[in-house]
């Protein structure tokens, strides 16, 4: 029996105009009624979330929530503003990784528990942020006014693969410290404190709420979403995921984010599931 649902939102909830497809919608709400929990598991801050969750019917409930950050932070719905739940980057370890990135003049983005800085935003990266209201704010100069606030996590904008993976050799050939490094929707480079992933946040989360990893469903699309669909009982990649995500998924949607793969992997697995009920 599944009782968790733990979904990336970009390109897997998400359809490409940034909204919710009818069928995503209607499959959430029918599996909130049986009593299981859908939480976005994501990249975003929380509170960039407001319009998924009011879609959902899911904002302002107290026994609800939102992993966010890649793992590094979970909230309840209540309170998109204060974690209930962190894991964080040291200020000198995302200082020597700011650093880095400009100098190179890299499209640079800081997340600390209630807000997103950017640096240097390039056009394409402002385009993707507005589409999905993200909000943010755009700085310039050092890092030193964050230098007493937790930070959750720094990522990096390169649209093109081989020059993300270019930068995160540099990354690891420069910092000597663990870090969890991943990439996310085709064009960012993500670093995260070693034990912040997608996939301990939602088996962290599953404890808090008394539910198994094998009763948690992950559904996710990107090499941020792996370790989420490894430690699930059940790991999805939807149809226009990643090749090598596929791979490591226990099962692959037909439908795509625009035609509502999540919509099909809840009325597969939860609303029409024998060992649900």
């Amino acid at each position: 029996m599944y009782r968790l649902i733990v979904c990336d939102m970009d390109e897997t909830l998400l359809g490409s105009d940034a909204q919710i497809p009818v069928r995503n919608v209607a499959a959430i709400k029918a599996a909130y009624e049986q009593g299981v929990k859908f939480v976005p598991n994501t990249g975003r801050a929380a509170r960039s979330l407001g319009y998924v969750l009011d879609t959902l019917g899911l904002a302002m409930l107290k026994d609800e929530y939102v992993i966010s950050y890649n793992g590094a932070a979970v909230f309840s719905n209540i309170d998109l503003l204060h974690p209930i739940i962190t894991n964080g980057l040291s200020y000198t370890t995302v200082v020597q990784l700011f650093n880095l990135a400009q100098s190179r003049g890299l499209d640079t983005h800081v997340y600390t528990a209630d807000q997103l800085y950017v640096w240097n935003m390039t056009a394409a990266d402002q385009n993707y942020l507005n589409q999905r209201k993200v909000i943010y704010e755009e700085a310039t100069g050092t890092l030193s006014f964050l230098k007493t606030t937790p930070i959750m996590k720094i990522i990096f904008y390169l649209a093109d693969e081989q020059e993300r993976r270019t930068f995160r050799r540099v990354i690891t050939e420069t910092i000597h410290e663990p870090l969890n490094i991943t990439f996310s929707s085709d064009m960012y480079v993500e670093v995260n404190a070693p034990g912040a992933d997608k996939g301990q946040a939602a088996v962290a989360l599953g404890r808090y709420l008394g539910v198994k990893p094998g009763e948690i469903v992950a559904i996710g699309d990107n090499l941020n979403d792996v370790a989420m669909l490894k430690t699930a009982g059940l790991g999805v990649c939807v149809a226009n995921g990643r090749d090598d995500v596929k791979q490591v998924a226990d099962y692959v949607t037909m439908a795509d984010n625009d035609a509502g793969a999540v919509g099909e992997v809840i009325e597969r697995f939860i609303l029409n599931d024998d060992r649900h009920s």
